[in-house]
């Protein structure tokens, strides 16, 4: 445990004292005492506020879970439900028409379409890679994926594939910047004929810019270059803008749970925003070192020069209302909430790249960029706007220079979106869906209306649909076309490329001008969906639709009169179970908080928090509902865990469950994450999950075994 000391009248982690005074407000020429006297106010003022508001939360669903009891094993009816819904406060008032307000925003959040990335805060190399993946190879993209059928063939350079991926990417470039009375197929250098002249940006030697959509594509020619010396025109690759913009996750990505962790993630944004961040690592038996791309420049014609940002944009992704932290505790001796802290100090952290001090510009409108999971109705982002004004005053930038992105995962948010966005209209840049957190949420909320269908068939459910249309629509109806984000949520599965390709094309047309991939190869890849959909078109089409009603939003997916058998009631413990036990073996062992972990069917997929939450909230369900037993569920535990220990085998850092089961943290956790599933606040994890890992830490299991 961390030396306490006291800043003013604070008790604080030495380590987040040693990194703010010795780190941070030097740099920034700010004095100690006033920052230390600013967040001791900040703490007075808005702690107590936090705490009624969960205390709110637990009041709504005590009542909610009441009122199903009440009603049990009667038909729900919905103009009653939603009555009583609207009488308890949980459904508010929509707001009169209004028009969000959100000023000095980059175009690549304002106006431009294209992916987005996750990325967890405490890995550095991934936050590199990450912010680094503006700009991505689509030969390399293609090359190294399933987008082209079949591997590459051992021995180096794979000719017959290169040929496939050198036609694909030819597709493209008719597709997206076609040449007048010919095929790029047919193209052998010299002067470019496009259709729209217009769409030549410039040149980078004998490589050739282009924009179309808003995006721009470098035709790299080399005649030097392995591929480009075969290739008739000497075209050695095609980099396209892939991540617009990428997300530093605090929140579900990782599994941060004191100071030390605290101060790593911290750090990592201090490198970025200063723009030193560096890290290096052995690769086949080489030492590489990464540290964040240069701006990228170009010949216009004459004197003149075109200046492309070489990053994504950032974000941060503070934790929610729900956590506290040891890093700080307050006068009381109470843990202080850690998404008040992580206000202050990331946004602390951003006056360095405000001021102009960092190597590089991450915001040129002189913004900063937060996104804020896991709030409940409009009250709670209310009190974020509060917040972050408070955070304003207290680092003396403008009202409003904090703006916020409003992850639309929580049922009473989606349930009241207008309300929300009008709580943060002045500063909010961004709201997105997240398909596992709201289905988490979806069956903690009417946990004792009855059994729930099966995960899987979540996807296709009434409530599903009308929560994805109604993210867009809304957003829409209130202004976002042209000055913020509307988002769609992750594709898990990061070695399955084709199947991307095929299925995220849906998020552009619904209108989103965003959506989030794990890896930046997946950003390559996505980014093709956004020359192929004119967003801004289909946003202009789509703010004519009608918004989904509430009736759908809220009609609860319960399984009626289902008859189960007993391969089926297998088949989903089994399902739920290894996946969270392949999660949290890692969290609690090793201190990863998102990695890429095989499913039952042995195919990777990128897992967080969110996951966690909705398959330990289905077994609780069904355990509540006497679909399945608690024997039942124990079996399914034992059986996976010798099933993770199978998937694991050849990780070093690994600790095996089976056979040892009492004995391991890891498996207790996730047992625990289950048989207290419908007791957990809202459902969450994270409560279990600290705990535990903290025991873990106690006992002397080593941080971050797999992050590197």
């Amino acid at each position: 445990m961390s030396t306490m000391l006291d800043r003013a009248g604070l008790s604080v982690a030495q380590p987040l004292v040693a990194f703010i005074e010795r780190h941070v407000l030097p740099g920034l020429d700010f004095d100690i005492d006033r920052f230390w006297a600013g967040t001791a106010a900040i703490f007075a003022e808005l702690a107590p506020q936090n705490v009624r508001l969960l205390a709110v939360r637990d009041q709504l669903q005590g009542q909610i879970d009441d009122w199903h009891r009440a009603h049990a094993g009667a038909p729900i009816d919905t103009e009653a439900y939603q009555s009583f819904l609207r009488e308890i406060g949980y459904l508010v008032a929509e707001p009169d028409a209004f028009t969000i307000g959100t000023t000095n925003v980059d175009s690549e959040i304002a106006s431009l379409a294209g992916p987005q990335l996750v990325v967890p805060a405490l890995n550095a190399r991934f936050v590199l890679n990450a912010a680094n993946a503006r700009w991505g190879s689509l030969y390399d993209a293609l090359y190294g994926s399933d987008a082209i059928a079949g591997p590459p063939q051992p021995g180096g350079y794979d000719a017959a594939r290169g040929a496939l991926v050198i036609a694909r990417a030819r597709e493209f470039l008719d597709q997206a910047v076609p040449l007048k009375g010919c095929s790029w197929r047919d193209f052998r250098g010299g002067l470019v004929d496009l259709e729209d002249p217009a769409q030549f940006q410039g040149s980078r030697g004998r490589s050739l810019l282009f924009r179309h959509h808003g995006l721009h594509i470098e035709v790299v020619i080399d005649p030097d270059h392995l591929v480009g010396r075969h290739d008739p025109a000497n075209i050695a690759d095609v980099m396209i803008e892939s991540a617009l913009t990428t997300i530093v996750d605090l929140e579900d990505s990782v599994a941060a749970v004191d100071a030390d962790d605290k101060v790593a993630a911290y750090a990592n944004w201090l490198g970025l925003m200063r723009g030193d961040l560096e890290e290096s690592f052995d690769k086949n038996g080489r030492t590489l070192r990464r540290t964040l791309a240069p701006d990228r420049e170009y010949d216009v014609g004459g004197q003149h020069r075109l200046t492309l940002p070489g990053r994504a944009v950032l974000f941060v992704r503070n934790v929610g209302h729900l956590m506290t932290t040891p890093a700080l505790r307050l006068p009381g001796g109470d843990e202080a909430p850690e998404g008040i802290l992580d206000a202050i100090v990331t946004s602390l952290i951003a006056l360095y790249d405000l001021r102009g001090l960092g190597r590089y510009r991450n915001s040129r409108t002189g913004s900063v960029y937060i996104v804020k999971p896991k709030m409940h109705g409009p009250e709670e982002c209310a009190f974020t706007d509060r917040l972050f004004d408070a955070v304003e005053d207290l680092i003396g930038v403008e009202r409003h220079t904090i703006k916020v992105g409003v992850m639309d995962e929580e049922r009473r948010t989606s349930a009241n979106l207008s309300a929300c966005i009008h709580a943060v209209r002045n500063r909010i840049v961004f709201i997105n869906t997240g398909f596992l957190d709201r289905t988490g949420d979806e069956i903690h909320t009417s946990m004792h209306a009855g059994a729930m269908i099966p995960k899987g068939e979540m996807k296709t459910a009434s409530w599903l649909t009308a929560y994805e249309d109604r993210n867009v629509l809304i957003g829409l109806q209130h202004g976002f076309a042209g000055r913020a984000q509307i988002g769609k949520g992750m594709w898990a599965a990061p070695d399955r490329m084709a199947d991307m390709l095929d299925q995220k094309l849906a998020h552009p047309r619904t209108g989103a001008n965003t959506a989030w991939v794990p890896s930046p190869t997946a950003a390559t890849l996505h980014a093709l969906h956004y020359h192929a959909v004119d967003v801004a078109e289909r946003q202009r089409e789509r703010i004519r639709d009608a918004v989904p009603s509430l009736d759908a939003l809220l009609t609860i997916p319960l399984a009626t009169a289902r008859n189960w058998t007993p391969d089926e009631i297998a088949r989903e413990l089994d399902n739920n179970a290894q996946g969270i036990l392949g999660y949290v073996v890692r969290w609690i062992d090793q201190g990863v908080g998102c990695s890429k972990v095989p499913d039952i069917n042995d195919i990777g997929l990128m897992e967080d928090r969110a996951t966690l939450r909705i398959s330990s909230q289905a077994l609780a369900n069904w355990m509540l509902h006497g679909i399945a037993s608690a024997e039942q569920v124990d079996a399914a535990l034992v059986r996976m865990a010798a099933r993770v220990d199978a998937q694991n085998a050849a990780d070093p850092a690994y600790r095996p469950m089976a056979g040892n089961e009492t004995a391991s943290l890891a498996f207790q956790a996730a047992r625990a994450l289950v048989f207290e599933g419908a007791e957990q606040p809202n459902g969450y994890t994270e409560p279990l999950l600290h705990a535990w890992r903290a025991r873990a830490k106690a006992a002397g299991v080593p941080s971050g075994a797999a992050q590197a």
